[in-house]
């Protein structure tokens, strides 16, 4: 009988950097807590820097090490901006883990005119982790979702231009992960 596995599990993380993308609540802010108490150095990706502050300011009271850049993973602008500027801080990153999404919302297009939740969920993941490739020791984790089994590739129509489904457009955007 396996035993369940939990956060007691991680391994020291003292002296690695990781990096989170939607590191401001849910599973990115537990992630973050996780690791920066294990002792890593964890970089917070966060679009609104007030709530990614308000996670590192307990982290850093008790003594932690976070520190928390701007990221809009729906404007490849601010994807490019964040990468020049990890890559000038952290030469290396041992953990590059991609866990901000959105789900489900009414159709939106991101600054450069994709469907927003493949948009933001892979096209601007994908170029946050291209862009960071180089710099990772360690491993890359996307976290997706059993909602890729929801939906196909929708070929004909990527973009959901002709018809917008939300939950199928989530769908495709985890299947794209």
């Amino acid at each position: 009988n396996m035993a369940r596995w939990t956060e007691k599990h991680i391994p020291d993380q003292s002296g690695r950097i990781a990096v989170v993308t939607g590191a401001n609540g849910g599973l990115g802010a537990e992630t973050v807590r996780a690791l920066a108490t294990r002792g890593a150095h964890v970089v917070m990706a966060c679009r609104t820097l007030s709530k990614g502050e308000a996670i590192a300011a307990p982290l850093m009271a008790s003594g932690a090490s976070v520190e928390v850049v701007a990221l809009d993973l729906a404007d490849l602008r601010s994807v490019r901006a964040c990468v020049t500027d990890l890559r000038q801080r952290h030469p290396s990153i041992d953990l590059l883990i991609l866990n901000a999404g959105i789900m489900a919302i009414p159709r939106r297009t991101t600054a450069q005119g994709h469907e927003m939740q493949l948009g933001t969920n892979h096209i601007g993941h994908f170029a946050f982790c291209a862009g960071l490739l180089g710099q990772v020791t360690d491993r890359v984790v996307t976290v997706s979702s059993q909602a890729h089994r929801t939906s196909g590739i929708r070929w004909a129509d990527p973009m959901s231009e002709r018809r917008y489904n939300k939950w199928q457009a989530y769908g495709q955007s985890k299947l794209a992960n």
